[in-house]
């Protein structure tokens, strides 16, 4: 792909599957030497109806192909329109590359409890045709499948673009994203991106979320800014059962979804505590402090710390996480409690102009070019791959490349 300026559009819909962010940005340079400037970002809501039949189809469930193939050709057209939204607002006549992560459906890592025995796997929706037919462009997708195929995980792949965007030669960062699924990307100071240290730590908004609808009766899908986690009691007995002990000592690499932290491990919680007379605002405040938790443990257990003092200087947190109070300041305790973390700086992502709720789709963006480029970008520390390979697949505004 032509070394010019580029203008790149990023779509990515997360676990949380609220809906698409769309972001166009300004990339200059190939591979690891690549400049990002984000211009701009929208977020485009799923419809309810559709949020339902997508929460509905994702694993464990058993889902009809019908719907399955239905679902994909809807929310690559849902995908289109967010695309089409953010370039309009900017005012552009066109963009030269797309890069779309889609809405992941199922996720089956290798190593992984949830393959029971079979062959590793992932599935993202959003037909990748559809959105290149509807903005004149090429679009890279199906980012996950060639690292699964070299015995990856296929996930996470942006502690790649997270080295490009925030390594630093005297500074070590851990990148915290918090969305559906919490992951960490550690940037040890002054050292390549072979030295990445990224995994998942476990749940993020996800438990919280399902637990909102739940006890709101699917009238709220997310506590807004924390607060009622901040007027509820944490609870122990639950705290310990929320606490994921098998997929906390599992050593990275290691990614999770759904299939651990779904429906189906929300209600085994919910029957579990039925009888204790719980309200609704101590399951909040408990899911929360169990995510925090599950963050600072994942660091202190996975992580190269020093035996004693500082060990790491600053972390960024992104993802919709980021935006809870409550959340925020638990983890921020937990860290306090520890002297090799309790100096860290905590910061918002957005300090580095990127919005929280648009890194993930920024990282996309940068993946796709990588992909145009011809620069490999999974990192085998990170997802156990056999070998650094190109991600994605091209479609061409005429069909697939």
């Amino acid at each position: 792909m032509n070394q010019r300026t580029r203008r790149i559009l990023g779509l990515n819909s997360g676990t949380s599957a609220d809906g698409v962010d769309a972001v166009v940005c300004e990339v200059s340079g190939r591979g690891e030497g690549m400049k990002v400037r984000l211009l701009g970002h929208l977020h485009r809501t799923y419809r309810p109806a559709l949020r339902r039949r997508l929460l509905a189809a994702m694993a464990p469930a058993a889902t009809r192909t019908e719907e399955l193939c239905r679902l994909h050709r809807e929310v690559g057209l849902v995908f289109a329109e967010a695309g089409r939204a953010v370039v309009r607002r900017m005012g552009l006549r066109r963009i030269d590359l797309i890069g779309s992560h889609g809405q992941t459906i199922c996720h089956l890592p290798p190593g992984s409890g949830v393959t029971r025995g079979g062959p590793s796997a992932t599935f993202q929706i959003g037909d990748a045709a559809t959105i290149a037919h509807a903005l004149g462009a090429p679009v890279v997708s199906d980012f996950r499948s060639a690292d699964i195929a070299v015995g990856g995980q296929g996930a996470p792949l942006v502690p790649w673009t997270d080295w490009v965007l925030f390594h630093d030669m005297r500074r070590t960062r851990i990148v915290q994203n918090i969305g559906g699924i919490a992951n960490l990307t550690f940037l040890p100071a002054g050292r390549g991106s072979d030295r990445v240290i990224a995994f998942d730590t476990g749940p993020g908004m996800m438990v919280i979320d399902a637990l909102m609808r739940h006890f709101s009766r699917g009238r709220k899908s997310f506590d807004a800014h924390g607060r009622l986690a901040a007027s509820g009691r944490i609870d122990s007995k639950l705290a310990l059962d929320m606490t994921p002990h098998e997929e906390l000592i599992r050593t990275p690499p290691r990614s999770f979804g759904r299939e651990e932290f779904g429906v189906v491990y929300v209600e085994r919680l919910l029957k579990q505590h039925a009888r204790r007379g719980l309200r609704a605002a101590d399951w909040i405040a408990t899911a929360t402090d169990a995510t925090a938790a599950t963050i600072w443990l994942s660091y202190i257990m996975h992580l190269p710390l020093k035996r004693r003092g500082p060990s790491v200087d600053e972390i960024i947190l992104c993802g919709g996480g980021a935006r809870n109070a409550t959340l925020v300041n638990m983890l921020k305790r937990y860290l306090s409690m520890d002297d090799r973390l309790a100096g860290a700086r905590v910061c918002d992502i957005s300090e580095y102009g990127i919005s929280d709720a648009a890194k993930e789709s920024v990282s996309f963006a940068m993946l796709a070019t990588a992909r145009m480029d011809g620069v490999p970008a999974n990192l085998r520390r990170v997802t156990g791959a056999g070998r650094r390979v190109l991600l994605g697949q091209v479609y061409e505004p005429g069909g697939a490349r």
